[in-house]
C-alpha cells in the first residue's frame, strides 16, 4: 500500500499525480528485446545525433528488474512470446510497453503460425510505432508520446484497475479463424 491509497481525492493527489508523473516521464529505464531489423533502428536512436539520453534514457537494462519500459522491436514469435511475457511479469509497476514496427504492432508481412499478430495480445501495449523499419526519429516521437500519458496518469486503485483490465484482454484473446487457415 502507498501514500497514493491514504490520500484524500481532489487538490492534494492531483498534486501528488503530477508529480509522480513528471518524475516517472523523466526517468524512464528501458529494457530492450531487439528481435530483428527494428532492433538496429532502436540502437540507432541511442547515437549522439539522436541522443535518447535528452529524456532521462541513456540507461538501458540488462535485467528487467531494474526497467520500467519495454520496447519490443521487431516480429515475434511464437516460441519467443512466452519469453516477453516472462521478461514484462519481472519488471516492477508501473511499466510500460512500445510496441515498435508493423511487426510487433500487427504481425506485419508475416501472416502464417510462427509469428504473433501483434504483441499485444501477451502483453499490454501503450504505444505503437508504426513503420518497417521505423526511423529513430519516431522512435523518439513514440517516446514523447508515451511521456504525456505517464504525465496523465492515475495513481492507486485507479491505475492498478486499468492494468488489471489491460492485461486480462491480452491475456485472453483467441486469434480469429481466418487467421488459423479457416472456419473452425
Amino acid at each position: 500500500m502507498g501514500i497514493e491509497e491514504r490520500l484524500p481525492g481532489g487538490f492534494l493527489l492531483g498534486s501528488v499525480e503530477k508529480i509522480a508523473g513528471w518524475a516517472r516521464k523523466s526517468s524512464l529505464w528501458p529494457a530492450t528485446f531487439g528481435l530483428a531489423c527494428c532492433a538496429i533502428e532502436m540502437m540507432a536512436a541511442g547515437d549522439p545525433r539522436h541522443d535518447l539520453a535528452r529524456f532521462g534514457m541513456e540507461r538501458f537494462s540488462a535485467t528487467p528488474r531494474q526497467a520500467d519500459l519495454l520496447v519490443v522491436a521487431g516480429r515475434v514469435s511464437q516460441k519467443m512470446a512466452p519469453v516477453i511475457r516472462s521478461i514484462y511479469d519481472q519488471m516492477p509497476d508501473p511499466k510500460w510497453v512500445i510496441a515498435m514496427g508493423v511487426c510487433a504492432s500487427s504481425g506485419g508481412m508475416f501472416n502464417n503460425y510462427a509469428v504473433v499478430q501483434g504483441v499485444d495480445h501477451i502483453v499490454p501495449v501503450d504505444v505503437y510505432l508504426p513503420g518497417c523499419p521505423p526511423r529513430p526519429e519516431m522512435l523518439l516521437d513514440a517516446i514523447v508520446k508515451l511521456h504525456d500519458r505517464i504525465g496523465q496518469a492515475r495513481l492507486g486503485e485507479r491505475r492498478a484497475r486499468q492494468v488489471a483490465e489491460r492485461d486480462s484482454a491480452a491475456l485472453t484473446w483467441t486469434p480469429p479463424a481466418e487467421a488459423l487457415g479457416g472456419a473452425r
